[in-house]
């Protein structure tokens, strides 16, 4: 099942449920993929494609939810949490940290990489490789822990 057709269901799972902070989350992912469909570059809504404006959601909400915590608006926060957690629902399931070291050990052991000057090559793998499974600042902390 697509994201689109995924969305969709949950959107009526959680109007039947009266659920309104999945009915916002989701509302707003129906957006995205709106706004992505009309942009105008006729690129295929994908499941690559798919995750890149999930997971850019999510940090968009994790962004500003550090905010509002250090702005004492726990009310906003509440919102954001609620948020994050409909939207990474629809994300695949993140590798935990033991599994991410092992697969960017593998990568950095076919770059060849031995120093910090070799981060670039093993980012752009890992990215390739690790797209949807962890973020991007996760693996820049781990790539430079294994290098450093």
């Amino acid at each position: 099942m697509n994201l689109e057709t995924k969305v969709m269901t949950e959107l009526k799972t959680a109007m039947k449920a009266k659920d309104q902070a999945a009915l916002r989350s989701i509302r707003a992912i129906k957006a995205e993929i709106l706004k992505f469909k009309t942009s105008g570059t006729g690129a295929e809504l994908d499941d690559a494609a798919g995750i890149k404006i999930l997971q850019k959601m999510v940090k968009q909400r994790q962004d500003s939810l550090d905010i509002f915590v250090k702005q004492n608006r726990e009310d906003l926060a509440q919102t954001e949490r609620e948020e994050i957690a409909v939207i990474s629902t629809f994300l695949p399931e993140q590798m935990d940290e033991a599994e991410l070291e092992k697969v960017l050990s593998d990568i950095i052991a076919k770059t060849g990489a031995s120093s910090m000057r070799d981060m670039g090559k093993v980012m752009g793998m890992a990215s390739q490789q690790l797209a949807g499974k962890a973020d991007g600042k996760t693996i820049s902390t781990f790539v430079k822990k294994l290098l450093g």
